[in-house]
């Protein structure tokens, strides 16, 4: 085995396929595991997950950060890691909208669409530099607070109305 300098996303070429049909399997449980019979229409636990007030985004994000942490462990450039992670952002905030979120969750596929950009990037490596542990540090935490977010704004604005409706 060659001498490799320790970095964070320095991980055993053998261990890349395990690691991403694992991540294959949890991106299409996650956005479509169950198919409307008749059709090619199909839904995962993530807009399911969605439907649970408050702390559904909040699961969501983790899972979808699970497939980031994996991806940067698997070497991917600094950059696809930033398009990784715009998809979770944006299928947390959408998400969390009441009414729209809930239909937004069933059409957009952040996961599938992370699992495509660390295919297309592992089919062809560019010389990008990959992320250093500190940056993999810094978006997992940024995660973690729009997950906190989702969770506390409700709260608030729900908080909110009850003291508005009984003039507490």
């Amino acid at each position: 085995m060659p001498d490799y300098p320790f970095r964070f996303s320095m991980i055993e070429p053998d261990a890349k396929a395990p690691t991403l049909k694992r991540l294959r399997q949890l991106s299409r449980l996650l956005d479509n595991v169950i198919t409307i019979p008749g059709t090619q229409i199909g839904f995962g636990l993530d807009p399911i997950l969605g439907l649970i007030p408050i702390g559904g985004d909040f699961l969501g994000i983790m899972f979808s950060s699970y497939i980031i942490l994996e991806a940067a462990r698997l070497g991917v450039s600094r950059a696809t890691l930033g398009k990784m992670v715009l998809n979770v952002i944006i299928d947390g905030l959408v998400g969390a909208v009441p009414v729209l979120g809930d239909f937004f969750d069933f059409t957009w596929r952040a996961n599938t669409n992370n699992i495509k950009l660390l295919e297309d990037y592992l089919k062809f490596p560019s010389q990008q530099k990959s992320a250093d542990g500190w940056f993999i540090f810094g978006i997992l935490v940024g995660l973690l607070l729009i997950a906190i977010v989702l969770v506390a704004l409700p709260v608030i604005v729900i908080r909110m109305l009850w003291n508005a409706l009984t003039g507490g």
